[in-house]
């Protein structure tokens, strides 16, 4: 149900491993394989469907997701569930109120595909990739030699730290345990403790926050250069107050969805071959 260019991916994988597919959300597009139904859910016996896989997005608190190949909006509710098997598993990239109320409700297994370690790793790479490249368009001067901050040392903050100093960057990674602190220092960046980014901000050319909560406040806004470039990847709504940063003049961007927008094919890969070994020996997991 809905998806962007990873979906179609992912439907390649699971069809080679013959599954059959049934989409909701996809009427702009043709399909010549066989086992690919594009149909609408009312066209759909939804009693011999063993699985359900959202957009990477999830939905919103209505139950509404992204569904970039559809001429409607798209929506998953409580009836469309009730419907398939007591078995059936809904799979989504994030979750939310809404979606756990949902398979409470219905008595469903939701499995959130972007909580698991092994998905979230992969995912980072082409996270990173599309950071670095919006860094490369949104600046003039080489990120080689720049002064770039981290917000953040969790699998998606690491994998940026990663990226960016293999080509110069003078890397600075802000985490709140010691622990982190000590891995960062380990691994060759510099270590900030995030209460002090405020003291250590001021100097820096980029600065990146994976961290899905309030970090760049006004306060820390203040004390940056009006020349810093601010690349939020963390998940909406992000961790920057972007009205005040635009009040202020400085250029922050909102990056969601990186993997889907530079990598879709690799994106789509990694989620395809994750969703598959769940598929096939669900009680491993």
């Amino acid at each position: 149900m809905g998806g962007d260019a990873r979906n179609l991916v992912v439907m390649e994988q699971l069809v080679e491993q013959g599954a059959h597919i049934y989409l909701i959300g996809y009427e702009t597009l043709t399909f010549e394989n066989p086992s690919i139904h594009n149909q609408t859910v009312d066209d759909i016996d939804l009693s011999d469907i063993d699985a359900v896989l959202l957009p990477v997005g999830g939905t919103n608190l209505d139950g509404k997701m992204e569904a970039v190949y559809a001429k409607t909006d798209i929506f998953i509710t409580k009836n469309i569930i009730k419907q398939t098997p007591s078995h059936c598993v809904i799979y989504s990239g994030t979750s939310n109120t809404y979606l756990e109320e949902l398979a409470h409700s219905q008595n469903r297994k939701l499995v959130v595909l972007f909580e698991r370690n092994d998905l979230a790793i992969y995912n980072s790479i082409p996270t990173a990739e599309g950071t670095l490249k919006l860094a490369i368009e949104h600046t003039d001067h080489t990120i080689h030699g720049s002064e770039t901050l981290i917000l953040g040392f969790g699998r998606v903050g690491m994998t940026v730290a990663q990226t960016f100093a293999a080509i110069g960057a003078n890397v600075s990674v802000a985490a709140r345990k010691s622990e982190d602190l000590a891995r960062i220092s380990q691994m060759g960046f510099h270590p900030v403790k995030l209460e002090n980014i405020t003291d250590k901000i001021s100097h820096m050319d980029l600065c990146i926050n994976s961290i899905p909560h309030l970090i760049l406040n006004k306060e820390v806004i203040s004390a940056m250069s009006p020349d810093t470039l601010i690349i939020d990847i963390s998940s909406s709504p992000g961790g920057t107050d972007f009205k005040f940063a635009a009040k202020k003049g400085m250029r922050a961007l909102h990056a969601l969805g990186l993997p889907g927008k530079t990598a879709p094919r690799s994106a789509g890969m990694i989620i395809g071959k994750v969703l598959l070994d769940l598929l096939v020996e669900p009680k491993q997991h």
